[in-house]
């Protein structure tokens, strides 16, 4: 007797993959001969971490594979706006953070609009949480603490475990957060305010200014 409130972007962690594969380092050679590398993550916070809070103007839409959620469009596409010739891989790789952070600040208050409440202060877990650059950038852009749990990348399978152990009455729902550790909070730089606020009004107007022309492009793929 209860609804599960879902929303999910269609390039989040793939929009990195994508930005390592074609954009920071194929120039370098590193994918000619194998796989991306085993450290590209903290190579490009290393790189994203020289660039300042709104990658000196420069805004990311991630939309690579068009969006569902809170829009349904698929013809939207990615795009990287504010570019001069001052910009510098920094801002890019940055910026691709921040973008996928804007579009979790989108989900999250379409999701609190349609509750009617807010669900106040977030988890963080999965690949992109092992970063503690993009946790802190979400943290900014979201105006929210993150909790990232213990063990990120093992959420799923603890998530599974869980369930069962509810399914089966081994356990009780208030058991639940006491097996799920926080390992560290990230919270809000109230610095980062104005800058965040405003590439985020101006993240969300994005998807209505370029419908129509993302329409038509895609008549010419």
């Amino acid at each position: 007797d209860r609804y599960w409130i879902a929303t999910v972007q269609e390039a989040a962690g793939k929009a990195i993959e994508w930005l390592i594969d074609n954009v920071v380092y194929p120039e370098d050679g590193m994918l000619e001969d194998g796989p991306r590398p085993a450290d590209a993550l903290e190579r490009l916070n290393a790189l994203a971490e020289s660039a300042p809070p709104g990658s000196n103007g420069v805004l990311f839409a991630p939309w690579l594979n068009g969006e569902r959620s809170p829009v349904a469009n698929a013809n939207l596409r990615g795009g990287f706006h504010g570019l001069s010739l001052a910009t510098t891989r920094c801002d890019l790789v940055r910026s691709v953070l921040e973008g996928v952070a804007h579009n979790a600040r989108w989900l999250l208050e379409a999701s609190e609009a349609f509750l009617g409440e807010s669900f106040g202060e977030l988890r963080g877990v999965g690949g992109g949480a092992v970063s503690d650059l993009w946790c802190q950038i979400h943290a900014d852009v979201m105006n929210r603490p993150i909790h990232r749990i213990d063990q990120p990348l093992m959420a799923t399978v603890r998530g599974a475990a869980l369930f069962a152990g509810l399914s089966l009455g081994l356990i009780g729902e208030d058991d639940i957060a006491s097996s799920v550790p926080v390992e560290r909070v990230f919270r809000p730089d109230p610095a980062t305010r104005r800058v965040y606020d405003g590439m985020y009004a101006e993240f969300v107007r994005l998807h209505k200014i370029e419908a129509k022309m993302y329409s038509r492009l895609a008549k010419l793929r």
